[in-house]
């Protein structure tokens, strides 16, 4: 399937690997089909990863595996919050927040308190609030990638 986009062009997508949201994204219900893209000039090493809509080629999220950023992130969430992706294990379960990035770069957060949780046995998802006020909606995570960049070089 060959999805256009604002960021990547043209893109190929193999119809196996479109993710589907049962109640679409916060703040955007109505998209539901969703390709996860990575920088090909990065290849799969770059954290950074696109959630891009299969409906509305203008719609592409950043997102990164918040353990990138916080690994003591593990928040609890209520089961039935999850019953939309299917049957649960832990090998198939991909956790990604949302990136926002500002146009004062070094103001860039994740959104640890609405995580994506996608269940990779199945391509299903769900985007959920996290009760409580232990995680952030603006978690600054600028320093934490240049320091992390420094390590790599």
């Amino acid at each position: 399937m060959k999805i256009n986009t604002r960021i990547f062009g043209e893109i190929e997508v193999e119809e196996d690997k479109i993710i589907h949201f049962v109640n679409g994204i916060v703040g955007f219900p109505e998209l539901k089909e969703f390709a996860l893209v990575f920088d090909e000039e990065k290849g799969d090493r770059s954290e950074i990863r696109w959630m891009q809509s299969v409906q509305e080629p203008n719609f592409a999220i950043p997102v990164i595996d918040p353990l990138a950023i916080k690994p003591d992130y593990n928040p609890v969430v209520e089961d039935e919050l999850l019953t939309s992706v299917g049957e649960i294990k832990p090998e198939e379960l991909l956790v990604l927040v949302t990136i926002t990035v500002p146009k004062d770069i070094t103001k860039m957060s994740i959104n640890l308190k609405a995580p994506i949780i996608i269940n990779a046995a199945y391509k299903k998802a769900c985007q959920i609030i996290v009760e409580g006020d232990e995680y952030q909606v603006k978690y600054p995570i600028y320093d934490i990638l240049q320091a992390a960049k420094k390590v790599g070089e």
